[in-house]
């Protein structure tokens, strides 16, 4: 360990700050080129010495891992350990990890550094919680299963002509709660070419349940722009999406169903639901979409389909991947809840991002604070007023029989929703489906009760649009002036 120095969340504000009014500069690794033979798999054969993991503090149950840099995390991250008003560095040593006898990674000294941190379960065997390259952090609740991964920032995602920026969090600080609390706080310095930042996260594992701890973050943070950023994300996340029940097609995979999230979930300013299912563009292009709010009351990437039937994949389980809630805890102003989808041909691509993103953007020398709420869930709190949508489908449209004799161009929809205010309601009781579209034509649409199925109905609509451009789709249940359902948002591609 290193000497104690004073530490406080104020202390790291005001360094970000004047990290901000210097000039950036990259941390560069002390020996690359041992580093870039380090590559995945090697990675995987350095273990942290169970023995020497760092507890926080003698009453904190948290006991936290070391990652050793790599190929893909070159750049040296500093890990400190808070006791009280004072911080102590853990000093690299190759002596901390095991690895093969010839591996590469012996030849590095002590000046190599780490490249990021786990916390381990309290079996001590596994992890539940994992910082680890750039601002990307993920959390294994709450089925202790990874899936998507959230980011400390996003800047300049997906703008034409403009490479997109990684942030990074060069130096973290981790403590216990005092006086049996069972929070861990992490502090973290974020630095880039155009932003530095001070960011707070507090955490806390809960029980829901045998097997179900979902995780809570509470973060705060304050950025520093050394430069004007146009595209700003604020609580980013980074999923993947290959492919689901919304549209037939050959793949090349067996597996029924491949994500690990299948939705974006929105709570508007105004009290809307929003629900949109991912997407994998057919193209190798990149697909934004926005949704324009003020003061947006929550957001995240969900994974809905809990089936094992559906993606029957005994080794991945991607039926217990995490669902992400962001809930803001202050208002945020005018901005949009960003949406980018890239095309991918297998599962191990991170193609989906969402974000919040201010109108404005960052200005330098401005200061800009969040504080939200990060809930790594199996789902997220739903009102009984509204029944969401459990499945989506397209295909070709008309009525059954050859289909020489279906209409050309006509796509059909399906939506299926669920929840017990659709509890007792048949045809006769006045419900529909309000169905609009940004172009094209509506050729049927009707609603009814799914037989044998509780608490479920079904929209269906055809639509037919020349060309081949975007169809933007939006749906939901209505009995009267009541809306009955959460708003489905899709897309139709004439094209694909």
């Amino acid at each position: 360990m290193g000497e104690p120095e004073p530490f406080s969340f104020d202390r790291l504000k005001a360094r970000a700050k004047g990290l901000a009014g210097e000039p950036w500069k990259r941390a560069e690794p002390s020996d690359r080129g041992t580093l870039d033979q380090i590559d995945w798999e090697s990675h995987q054969k350095i273990k942290f010495r169970a023995d020497a993991a760092l507890k926080l503090g003698s009453s904190h149950p948290t006991s936290v891992q070391l990652f050793h840099p790599g190929k893909w995390f070159m750049e040296p991250v500093t890990i400190n350990l808070v006791d009280g008003e004072t911080a102590s560095e853990v000093l690299f040593s190759p002596a901390l990890f095991e690895m093969p006898q010839h591996h590469p990674a012996r030849a590095l000294d002590r000046k190599t550094g780490f490249a990021g941190f786990r916390v381990m379960a309290d079996d001590g065997k596994t992890d539940w919680l994992a910082f680890l390259g750039a601002t990307y952090f993920r959390a294994a609740s709450p089925f202790n299963q990874y899936g998507l991964s959230a980011r400390g920032l996003a800047l300049n995602t997906a703008v034409p002509g403009v490479n997109e920026e990684f942030p990074r969090f060069t130096a973290f600080w981790l403590g216990g709660g005092a006086g049996g609390d069972p929070a861990l706080t992490i502090w973290a310095l974020l630095d880039s070419p155009s932003v530095a930042g001070a960011y707070q996260f507090r955490v806390v594992q809960k029980t829901e349940g045998e097997g179900n701890r979902p995780a809570v973050m509470e973060v705060e943070c304050e950025l520093y722009p050394r430069a004007e950023i146009a595209r700003v994300g604020i609580a980013p996340f980074s999923s993947m999406f290959w492919y689901g029940k919304g549209k037939h097609k050959a793949v090349a995979d067996w597996r029924p169903e491949l994500h690990d999230s299948d939705g974006l979930a929105i709570l508007t300013g105004a009290g809307e639901r929003i629900w949109r299912p991912l997407h994998n563009p057919a193209r190798i292009e990149t697909l934004t979409s926005s949704f324009v709010d003020r003061d947006v009351k929550g957001f995240g990437l969900l994974q809905r389909d809990r089936r094992f039937d559906d993606y029957l994949d005994d080794g991945l389980f991607y039926e217990k991947r995490p669902s992400v809630w962001v809930e803001p805890l202050d208002a945020w102003g005018d901005g949009a809840v960003q949406l980018i989808e890239f095309h991918t041909d297998d599962e191990i691509s991170d193609n989906v991002v969402a974000y919040w993103t201010p109108k404005n953007g960052f200005k330098p020398g401005q200061t800009y604070r969040y504080r939200y709420r990060l809930s790594w869930v199996e789902d997220i709190p739903f009102p009984a007023y509204l029944a969401r949508s459990v499945a989506s489908w397209q295909g070709v449209g008309g009525d059954p029989g050859p289909w020489d004799k279906r209409p050309p161009g006509v796509q059909r929809f399906v939506i299926d929703w669920q929840g017990p205010v659709l509890a007792g309601l048949t045809r006769k009781e006045g419900v529909e489906p309000v169905v609009t579209v940004s172009r094209g034509q509506i050729l049927k649409q009707y609603a009814h009760e799914v037989v044998g199925q509780k608490d479920r109905w079904r929209t269906v609509f055809d639509i037919s649009a020349e060309g081949v451009e975007r169809v933007d789709l939006r749906t939901y249940l209505r009995r009267a002036d009541t809306a009955l359902s959460e708003t489905w948002i899709g897309q139709y591609f004439p094209a694909e």
